[in-house]
């Protein structure tokens, strides 16, 4: 790492960071609506985004600063397992290609804005709403606090904020700064923020990609010589385990954890509800389709960025943090105007999803908490402005989290929340396309899912953690090490299944079903087809 600030890259850092701050706020003046005080317009953006805002939005929803900097230090520091994350994005679009275009028709038919909403519709159940409700701010809190480990790498191999030993206010006031803007013109434009900066985060992202993918090839005399490296580099012992530390193919042993892992978290992707929020915001079913067909773009551009994982060993970069070997490989390899881009990628890359997340909380939490249990009778203009404050209140937290407590916790908060979010799966997707499980069964297996993936991850141990110490653990009655996750996610419908057949024998009471067959198949310019109201909203409008 270069001694004391980069100027010329801070210079341009600084420059993008204006820029898109002045766009958020601008944003709030785009397809600005009559009425902006409901939570369709503050965070949907109106639900009238088109395919090319949507794809960006997704884009930059989905692929964030912590994937930029987080799947290419996993390859850095372990090798080919971490290609996991390429699979997986393959994996998710043929899969939501099957009910999300179902979830955006039934919402926009009865005004849904989150996926609670949809639960409490179809099994009229707002036990298992806020279950899901629960679950989902609970997996979103360290997914934005993992936003600002990307911006804290790239502060620190910029040289800003001098060294451990600053004082903590001095250290820290940049990602203060950082986060005090992001907070300010999301409060101000919603969800319009992120979609209008979007489209300046992916374009950054792929210019940076493209231009590493062949200019540090080049710099180190070609692919041959940078696998070669990177294979000598795995085959030498870990101390802390006594094994090699990697490899530039998976080994037999772990072919279980590779394929349940990416299984698994394509499951859980779109159960987060900042994917489900950016989905919401489009115009029309046909929208969501069409990104699904456009979206594995962005799996080509992950697969290049995981290579560089293997570049930053054969470059000779060495970093006690593996989050700032890709921030550090830019810095070594680049000229300094060009690393100041490549910053801001990441840098942009952190608050374009992390808006969108903390909009997504904060609609849970004022749609299934505030307005189910606190205030029902609470008007759309009372909903928009008290998910405005838990949106600032969300951010605030996950600063607070990164700032006092180790990052190490941050990212075993993140897999656990990866773990508790596929939980929520059989609720949304299995009430997206049939009402035969019954609402108690689903709360039952959401609850036992919840209980044995949060246990079974306590007990993973590390070298250098005795708890929470990865994601996978041996899967019961098998015998292989597989994703702990997608073990709780089988676990849980067993439990489901099993007891909506008691259930339904017992003749156990069913909730209402407010929704009807062809509700899943409406579209935004069908005959007859105009945003209903759930029971919730009933006496107000929106």
């Amino acid at each position: 790492m270069k001694d004391g600030v980069n100027g010329v890259a801070l210079g341009v850092f600084i420059f993008f960071f204006l820029a898109v701050t002045v766009m958020g706020f601008l944003a709030a003046r785009w397809r600005k609506a009559e009425n902006e005080h409901s939570l369709d317009e503050w965070g949907l953006g109106g639900r009238s985004f088109g395919t090319w805002v949507t794809w960006f939005l997704l884009g930059g929803d989905l692929y964030t600063a912590y994937t930029f900097v987080a799947v290419p230090a996993a390859i850095y520091a372990a090798g080919a397992a971490g290609f996991f994350a390429v699979p997986y994005t393959i994996l998710v679009y043929p899969l939501i290609f099957t009910f999300l275009p179902r979830l955006w028709s039934v919402s926009h038919k009865h005004g849904y804005v989150t996926t609670s909403d949809f639960v409490r519709g179809r099994f009229g159940s707002k036990g298992l709403s806020l279950a899901v409700a629960v679950t989902g701010i609970l997996a979103t809190m360290p997914y934005i606090a993992l936003q600002l480990v990307g911006i804290q790498a790239v502060l620190d191999v910029m040289g800003v904020g001098g060294g451990e030993n600053t004082n903590w206010f001095v250290k820290d006031l940049p990602l203060l700064i950082a986060f005090g803007v992001l907070a300010a013109y999301t409060y101000s434009s919603g969800l319009r923020a992120p979609a209008l900066i979007a489209f300046v985060k992916d374009t950054l992202i792929y210019i940076v990609i493209a231009v590493a993918i062949i200019y540090i090839p080049i710099k180190l005399g070609g692919f041959d010589d940078i696998f070669a490296k990177a294979g000598e580099a795995f085959s030498q012992t870990n101390p802390a385990t006594g094994k090699p530390r990697g490899a530039l193919a998976p080994a037999e042993p772990g072919q279980w954890t590779y394929a349940t892992l990416a299984l698994g978290s394509a499951l859980a992707l779109f159960m987060y509800p900042h994917s489900i929020t950016a989905t919401l915001s489009s115009r029309s079913r046909e929208v969501i389709r069409r990104n699904t067909t456009i979206l594995p773009l962005y799996s080509l551009m992950l697969g290049l960025l995981a290579l560089l994982g293997f570049m930053a060993i054969a470059a000779g970069v060495k970093v006690t943090n593996g989050q700032l070997a890709i921030p550090q490989l830019f810095e070594d390899m680049f000229p300094s105007w060009f690393a100041g881009v490549a910053f801001a990628a990441i840098g942009i890359g952190a608050l374009v999803p992390a808006a969108i997340m903390s909009i997504a909380a904060a609609n849970l939490f004022t749609r299934n908490i505030y307005k189910d249990f606190i205030k029902p009778d609470a008007t759309p203009k009372e909903e928009t402005r008290v998910s405005k404050i838990v949106s600032l209140l969300v951010k605030v937290g996950a600063l607070v989290f990164v700032l006092t407590m180790d990052k190490t916790v941050a990212i075993n908060f993140q897999l656990l929340g990866g773990i508790w979010i596929l939980q929520t799966f059989p609720a949304l997707v299995g009430g997206l396309f049939t009402r035969w499980f019954h609402r108690w069964a689903l709360l039952a297996g959401w609850a036992v899912g919840m209980v044995y993936g949060t246990f079974a991850a306590y007990g993973v141990a590390s070298p250098t953690q005795k708890h929470f110490g990865g994601s996978s653990k041996e899967i019961p009655g098998i015998g292989e090490i597989g994703y702990i996750g997608l073990t709780a996610f089988v676990i849980n419908v067993v439990v489901t299944v099993v007891l909506t057949f008691v259930l339904r024998a017992a003749k156990a009471p069913d909730g209402v079903d407010e929704t009807k067959p062809e509700d899943y198949t409406a579209d935004a310019g069908d005959p007859g087809v105009q945003v209903e109201l759930p029971p919730a909203t009933a006496g107000t409008s929106h």
